[in-house]
C-alpha cells in the first residue's frame, strides 16, 4: 500500500530545520512524525523517500519494515516505532528535543545516513516497543548477513554487547467457591503464593549487578468469583528479564516447578544475548570511536532489544550502537545532542567501511 506524504507537514518544519545539515534534517523530520508502535507508516514513508532520493533500492514489506538491501557485509537495522507520548519537537542550542530522538529515531536516522554513504544494507523495523514483529519477520524471511549492527542508544562512544532476555506469561487458576471461613486456599491465594515462591527463588544477591540476575515482575493481577457464582478465578500476567547465565527454559522450569494449582501460558520468548568484545564488529567500533577522539565503553543492558532476536537466529558477529543517553528512553524530556548524532554517523561510516574492505 502506498501512502502519500503531506508535504505541507514538512513545510511547517522549515523553522525547525533551518541551518541543519541533510543528515540532521532527516532526524528532525522523523522525530516530527508521530510513530508509536502500530502507527509507523508515515515515518516509514519518510525513511523510504530518503533512500529513493539517493538512488537506493528500497521498499516497505508486508509488515511495515523499510528494506534497503545492498552490500550484506553489514546490515544496519534499528526500529521505526516509539512509545506513545507528546514531547514538543524543537532545536535549541544544538539539541533536538522530541519523542524518539533517543529511542530509537536517533540511531535509526544515523544508520540510514551511514548506509547511504557506504552502500551497506539497511532495514528499519516496526513494533520493537511491543512485540518486535518487524525483527521476527526480518529474521525469518531474510538470509543471514555477514555482520549486524543493531540501533539503540548507547552514547556515541558506547558499544552494547549484551542484553537480558524476556519471558512473559499468564498464570491461570480456578477453585470451587466456598465460604471465606474455610481453611483451604482459593484460586487467589494460590496465585499469590505461587508468585511469592517464584520471586523468592530468584531473589538473589545482586552483588554482581542487575544484569546477572533474573528480574521478576507481576504486571497485572485479577481475581474473584465467576459470573455464575460457582468458582473463584485468578489470573496473573508476569514478566521475567533473563540474564545470559540462564536460559529461557531454566526460568520456565522454575516457574512451573512452583505450581501447586493452575497453569502458566507462555508467550513467545526472546533469549538473552552476550557477544564477545573480540569480534571484528566490536574491534571496528573501538577503532572508529578512538579515531573520533573518544574512549570506547563496552556496555551490557538490563533490558531487551531486537539484537536478542537476531542473535538467536543468525550466527554472525553483531553489536548494538547509537547516539543518545539511554537514561532518557521514554522520558518526557527526551533529547539528543546533534553533535553526538553527527559523531555517531562518522563512527558508523568508519565501521561499515572497515567491515566492507
Amino acid at each position: 500500500m502506498s501512502i502519500e506524504l503531506d508535504h505541507d507537514v514538512f513545510d511547517v518544519q522549515d523553522d525547525l530545520t533551518e541551518g541543519l545539515t541533510e543528515a540532521q534534517t532527516l532526524l528532525a523530520d522523523l522525530v516530527s512524525i508521530p510513530s508509536p508502535s502500530g502507527d509507523e507508516s508515515a515515518a516509514a514513508e519518510r525513511l523510504k523517500s530518503y533512500f529513493e532520493e539517493h538512488g537506493r533500492e528500497v521498499w516497505i514489506d508486508e509488515v511495515g519494515n523499510v528494506r534497503a538491501p545492498a552490500d550484506d557485509s553489514v546490515l544496519l537495522t534499528s526500529h521505526i516505532d516509539t512509545v506513545p507520548g507528546d514531547v514538543p519537537v524543537k532545536v535549541e542550542e544544538g539539541v533536538l528535543w522530541g519523542r524518539g530522538s533517543v529511542d530509537a529515531t536517533g540511531p535509526l536516522a544515523a544508520m540510514a545516513v551511514a548506509a547511504v554513504r557506504t552502500g551497506v544494507s539497511f532495514v528499519g523495523v516496526v513494533g520493537e516497543e511491543t512485540n518486535s514483529r518487524g525483527a521476527w519477520h526480518l529474521a525469518e524471511t531474510r538470509e543471514q548477513p555477514d555482520a549486524v549492527v543493531n540501533g539503540e542508544p548507547s552514547g556515541w562512544d558506547g558499544i552494547t554487547l549484551g542484553y537480558r532476555g524476556f519471558l512473559s506469561g499468564t498464570y491461570v487458576s480456578t477453585s470451587e467457591l466456598g465460604h471465606s471461613s474455610r481453611p483451604e486456599n482459593n484460586a487467589i491465594q494460590s496465585a499469590v503464593n505461587w508468585w511469592s515462591r517464584v520471586a523468592d527463588f530468584f531473589d538473589e544477591d545482586e552483588s554482581d549487578g542487575v544484569f546477572d540476575t533474573v528480574t521478576t515482575k507481576p504486571v497485572t493481577f485479577d481475581g474473584g468469583p465467576t459470573e455464575d457464582g460457582l468458582a473463584v478465578e485468578a489470573t496473573v500476567d508476569v514478566q521475567f528479564r533473563v540474564p545470559p547465565r540462564y536460559t529461557i527454559d531454566d526460568v520456565r522450569e522454575v516457574a512451573e516447578g512452583e505450581l501447586t494449582r493452575g497453569s502458566v501460558h507462555w508467550e513467545k520468548p526472546i533469549p538473552p544475548v552476550m557477544t564477545s568484545p573480540r569480534t571484528e564488529v566490536a574491534r571496528a567500533f573501538r577503532v572508529a570511536i578512538r579515531e573520533e577522539e573518544g574512549d570506547p565503553r563496552l556496555l551490557r543492558k538490563t533490558g531487551t532489544s531486537d539484537m536478542n532476536i537476531f542473535a538467536g537466529v543468525w550466527d554472525c558477529p553483531m553489536a548494538t550502537y547509537g547516539p543518545g543517553d539511554s537514561e532518557l528512553d521514554h522520558s518526557p524530556n527526551e533529547h539528543v545532542d546533534l553533535a553526538e548524532y553527527d559523531s555517531s554517523i562518522e563512527v558508523l561510516t568508519s565501521v561499515c567501511e572497515t567491515l566492507t574492505d
